[in-house]
């Protein structure tokens, strides 16, 4: 497929402006755009690789980067969704953890996710999916393992610390599944956590208010390697709310089940 092999070349090309710039960052070269949201200027420079390769390719198309917005008229267009460098306070750190995330949607800012990639420069991992054609970790396919519930399970989560104002809800979810699973982890970047839930690393996912280039591509790579992806209802409302549950069917059923003991729902978030 076109659009997948200009989505993998878009993300590596970023990620070499990326590896330039890690572990040398000059501090004047990172603000605060909200409350610990940074950026960098690694981030946009990123950001500018990835509109120049994909619309250079597709020049049709919507273009929507966390650091530039949403361009082009085209509502129905095909519309690339990219973070060119998620977990950016990992990256500002030198903690190597963060990847560059790229999607496209068959037509649409809401249209079905046609690709997704997601890569990984410094372990040079590439999470790679395409509707209906599976999903794979440098050509290896992806099947996520079968469990029926959250013993055993280890899970992956984002803390919510955009939304502060949510911590009480969040840390009710958290110490549901932390009696309930074998392990929790939270290392700063939900692309690589939806990634790694399709590889089986991890058996699923939560967070609290993402954005959609945050998960536009984890996401298909979830689904195509049989896993779940919805809301805290169940629903879709996750791709313009940000309220993720992900895992194989047994866990995301384990999960739902438990938010919804706890009354941890979308009209609470």
């Amino acid at each position: 497929m076109r659009s997948l092999d200009v989505a993998v070349e878009a993300a590596e090309e970023a990620g070499e402006v990326l590896l330039d710039y890690f572990g040398s960052l000059d501090p004047s070269d990172v603000e605060e755009k909200a409350k610990n949201d940074m950026v960098s200027r690694a981030d946009r420079e990123a950001e500018q690789v990835l509109r120049r390769v994909v619309l250079g390719a597709f020049p049709h198309d919507r273009f929507l980067g966390e650091e530039t917005g949403i361009t082009g008229s085209d509502d129905a267009a095909p519309a690339w969704i990219v973070d060119p460098l998620d977990g950016t306070a990992n990256f500002i750190r030198g903690f190597p953890h963060w990847a560059v995330s790229v999607a496209r949607t068959t037509g649409g800012l809401q249209g079905p996710i046609e690709v997704g990639v997601v890569w990984d420069p410094v372990k040079e991992d590439l999470f790679a999916a395409a509707a209906g054609g599976g999903a794979t970790r440098n050509t290896a396919r992806l099947r996520m393992p079968a469990r029926e519930g959250l013993d055993g399970a280890a899970l992956a989560t984002g803390f919510p610390f955009r939304q502060q104002g949510k911590i009480d809800l969040y840390l009710s979810v958290f110490r549901e599944v932390f009696l309930g699973a074998r392990s929790i982890r939270r290392a700063g970047s939900a692309a690589l956590d939806l990634a790694y839930t399709a590889a089986g690393i991890f058996d699923g996912f939560f967070e609290f208010g993402l954005s959609p280039w945050d998960t536009a591509a984890g996401s298909l790579l979830v689904a195509e390697a049989g896993g779940v992806v919805t809301d805290f209802d169940g629903g879709d409302s996750w791709r313009t709310r940000g309220n993720v549950l992900a895992g194989s069917p047994g866990v995301h059923a384990a999960l739902l089940a438990l938010v919804a003991r706890i009354g941890v729902t979308e009209a609470r978030l």
